[in-house]
């Protein structure tokens, strides 16, 4: 039976897509964080107005794209309506 799946598996793309997706979106949050917690520690560090401002964009827009990566992982496996 496992190897029946595994053929399917291989002979279908859209099957491989739909177990790839969640880790790509794992480690494309991994990616994200890392990126915020650093941009974080530069704006705790920042010794001027100009480099606070410079990483809080970075801090803002890293977690606008954490949104909108998982607003992406909603609609990709939302189970199509049946017509």
């Amino acid at each position: 039976m496992n190897q029946l799946r595994e053929s399917a598996l291989a002979a279908d793309p859209a099957l491989q897509a739909e177990r790839a997706l969640p880790a790509l979106f794992h480690r494309l949050n991994n990616q994200l964080g890392i990126i915020l917690a650093h941009a974080e520690l530069l704006e705790s560090r920042a010794v001027d107005d100009m480099q606070r401002a410079r990483a809080g964009q970075v801090v803002s827009s890293a977690l606008e794209a954490m949104g909108t990566a998982k607003q992406i992982r909603h609609l990709a496996i939302q189970s199509p309506d049946p017509q």
